[in-house]
């Protein structure tokens, strides 16, 4: 979401190379491009300018660190006013057990699905959650909401029965003696009207919840913030849920929201997947803005999905060069668990840039078939692949022989780049590269 205004950040940034103090009117070009930047991405012309005019009573005059480049020092400080904007501080839900949530917003926001994020979130957080469907107007919505709360073993109430938004309410609290957690999942209308308001008024009166959290769509742009003062003046917000934050829009309801309206952000939606849905960090989404990347983030990823004992099991396989299509198949799965691979580069320093189109998943998709439509003897011993088993495999995968060919080709190539490393070839592989490099390109070109 944020790669324009990443790539724009960092241009005017380097129009600081070379510079040995910060002036005013060495800054007054940067600083008037960072404001450029912070409204083409939809950021509110206020906060903008408080912004700019916050980084500017930082920097000028200030000498620049023999350690550190100036463009460095700038970064830091608009790193640090990133998070200020952004908001500091806990972003985490009450501490109560029960945990009431009441979740409010416009329709098409993605209310119903965020439920299901959340209370998912929550069961590893060790809650038992009970997802509750108030949303009685728009068709299935019940329906979806059951679909989602099966699909993730959570708890689920509704009355088909009754029209009644509070009295739903009322009966779930009743029947969740088990459930330490209720989520209560709201009607939207397409824009603010008094009988959205008046319902959930109602209901919030009644439930009296621990967390009112407002799901507002972060491609929106200022209307989100428009949308967040409207609920917040209603029934009090203690946080925000931005949702489709791994789309192309520009990101200034992110940036605007906290400063606008006071209420803190406390998870983000960053992907269609119920795992794709993470606590909100000020300071990790300032360092990708910035194409810091966000490590942490990626290691908590591969903490909370990587099987710690499968992934030393494959390091031994690595090892003794005996990795094959298996444990491909297998390491690939652990990836995907991660999230979408887009979500994963973004995190990397320096590659908040980078475009992973739709090409990449669907060709990780189409290798996944290829390789599930071996047998168990194939997928361990690729060597007896013939004509044949490949035709077989190519028309159970619904993709071309070709394409069999070439997994099978790169997947050799691995295997023998594997072996070079493990039998001390990696001084030779390392000169090879540094020979290339002398020459301009590869051998024989």
């Amino acid at each position: 979401m944020f790669e324009s205004l990443t790539e724009k950040l960092g241009s005017a940034l380097r129009n600081l190379r070379g510079v040995g103090q910060l002036t005013e009117a060495n800054m007054a070009e940067t600083l008037q491009e960072v404001r450029t930047a912070l409204l083409s991405a939809d950021v509110h012309f206020k906060v903008a300018r408080e912004f700019v005019e916050r980084v500017q009573a930082q920097c000028v005059g200030q000498e620049v660190l023999k350690s550190v480049t100036p463009g460095q020092q700038v970064v830091k400080i608009i790193h640090d006013e990133l998070v200020r904007l952004l908001g500091e501080g806990a972003t985490d839900l009450a501490p109560a057990r029960p945990l009431k949530v009441l979740m409010v917003g416009l329709h098409g926001s993605g209310k119903t699905t965020s439920s299901a994020k959340l209370g998912k979130l929550l069961k590893k957080r060790g809650y038992r959650p009970l997802l509750v469907a108030c949303d009685v107007h728009r068709p299935a919505a019940i329906d979806q909401l059951e679909i989602l709360a099966q699909q993730e073993e959570l708890g689920f109430f509704a009355d088909r029965a009754t029209q009644d938004v509070t009295a739903i309410g009322v009966a779930a609290l009743a029947a969740a003696a088990t459930n330490d957690c209720v989520i209560f999942d709201t009607a939207g209308r397409l824009q603010i009207d008094a009988d959205l308001i008046a319902e959930v008024k109602r209901l919030h009166a009644r439930v009296q919840p621990d967390e009112v959290l407002l799901v507002a769509d972060g491609a929106l742009g200022q209307e989100a913030v428009n949308v967040a003062q409207a609920f917040h003046q209603a029934l009090g917000l203690t946080g925000l849920v931005l949702t489709k934050m791994d789309g192309d829009a520009r990101g200034g309801a992110a940036l605007s929201i906290k400063s606008i309206t006071g209420v803190p952000i406390k998870f983000v939606g960053t992907g269609e997947k119920t795992g794709d849905f993470d606590p909100f960090y000020p300071d990790r989404l300032a360092s990708r803005i910035l194409g810091m990347g966000d490590v942490v983030s990626l290691v908590e990823k591969a903490q909370e999905n990587i099987d710690q004992h499968e992934a030393a099991r494959m390091a031994e396989k690595l090892r003794q060069s005996d990795f094959n299509l298996e444990d491909f198949l297998s390491q690939m799965q652990q990836v995907k668990k991660m999230g979408s691979m887009q979500s994963l580069v973004g995190m990397m320093p320096g590659m908040s840039g980078v475009e992973v189109g739709p090409g990449a998943e669907q060709q990780m998709a189409r290798t996944e078939a290829i390789i599930r439509s071996m047998t168990r003897q194939e997928r361990r011993k690729p060597d007896i692949l013939n004509g044949n088993r490949r035709q077989r495999i190519a028309k159970g995968a619904g993709v071309k022989i070709v394409e069999v060919n070439q997994l099978l080709k790169q997947f050799q190539q691995m295997q023998k780049m594997m072996k070079m490393m493990q039998g001390g070839g990696a001084k030779k592989m390392m000169r090879q590269m540094e020979a290339m490099r002398g020459k301009g390109g590869f051998p024989g070109r």
